[in-house]
C-alpha cells in the first residue's frame, strides 16, 4: 500500500510532477503520450479523483488534482506511476533495465483562489514556455488542449475548478507570467512549500509541520526544451 503523507489529505489542491530517470525523453511518440493518458483516464476513474488540469512533456508531466478523501493522493500516484512504469517498459521491451522516473513524485499544496489561477496557467503553458507550440492550448498533450478541442467524452475526464475560469482565460494563458509567478510556484516544487497568500501559508505550515519547507532554496536548473 502506499504511503500515506503528513499532507495527503482531502480537499486541497495539489500540484504533482515527475520527472524521468537522468530526464532521458519518455515521451517520444504519439503511441507514448496516449499510454500515459489512457492510464490516467484509468487511474482517475479508479481512484473517483478530481482531475483539473495536466499536461505531458517530453521527459515529465504535471498533474493538477484536487483528492476528495485522506490517503487517496497517495493511493492515486502508487497505482499512475507503477502502472505507467511497467505498461512502458513493456512496450519497449525493456523489462527489468532500470527505473522509468527519477523517484517519487514532488508535489505541493495550492489555495484555491487566484493562486490556483496561477499554477494552472504555468502548467497549461509549459510546452508554450518551451517553444514547442506557437499557442499553449495546441500542445495536444494537454488539458489545455483536451478542453479546447476534445470530444465530449475526453471532456468528461475533468472536475470542476473550484474557482471560476476567467472569460479571457486563453489569452492569459498565452501571456507570459511574472517573474515572482514562476519563481514562487518554481521554489514550491522543489521545497514542496504550499503555495498561496501569506496567511493561508502560515496556517497550512502549522497544520502540517512543514516549516522546513520554507528555508531558502536557489533557483532550479533545467535547460528550455522540456518546460519547467
Amino acid at each position: 500500500m502506499a504511503r500515506i503523507e503528513r499532507t495527503d489529505i482531502g480537499d486541497y489542491v495539489y500540484h504533482i510532477i515527475n520527472r524521468a530517470n537522468a530526464r532521458v525523453q519518455i515521451f517520444e511518440s504519439d503511441e507514448d503520450y496516449k499510454l500515459f493518458e489512457k492510464i490516467l483516464e484509468e487511474a482517475v476513474e479508479r481512484f473517483d479523483m478530481r482531475l483539473l488540469a495536466y499536461c505531458i512533456m517530453p521527459n515529465h508531466w504535471h498533474l493538477v488534482l484536487y483528492p476528495r478523501s485522506d490517503g487517496d493522493l497517495a493511493l492515486f500516484m502508487g497505482w499512475l506511476t507503477n502502472t505507467h512504469t511497467r505498461r512502458w517498459h513493456t512496450g519497449k521491451g525493456t523489462i527489468g533495465q532500470g527505473h522509468l522516473y527519477q523517484g517519487r513524485y514532488k508535489s505541493f499544496l495550492c489555495q484555491d483562489d487566484a493562486h490556483f489561477l496561477a499554477l494552472v496557467r504555468y502548467v497549461e503553458r509549459n510546452a508554450r514556455k518551451a517553444n514547442l507550440v506557437k499557442k499553449a492550448e495546441n500542445w495536444r498533450w494537454s488539458s489545455a488542449w483536451r478542453r479546447e478541442n476534445g470530444t465530449a467524452e475526453q471532456q468528461k475526464l475533468f472536475s470542476p475548478w473550484p474557482v471560476s475560469k476567467p472569460k479571457d482565460y486563453l489569452n492569459r494563458l498565452n501571456e507570459a507570467q511574472t517573474k515572482s509567478e514562476e519563481e514562487a510556484i518554481e521554489k514550491s516544487v522543489i521545497k514542496g512549500n504550499p503555495y498561496g497568500g501569506d496567511s493561508w501559508v502560515d496556517s497550512v505550515v502549522k497544520r502540517f509541520g512543514l516549516e522546513q519547507t520554507l528555508r531558502m532554496v536557489g533557483r532550479p536548473k533545467g535547460g528550455a526544451k522540456n518546460g519547467g
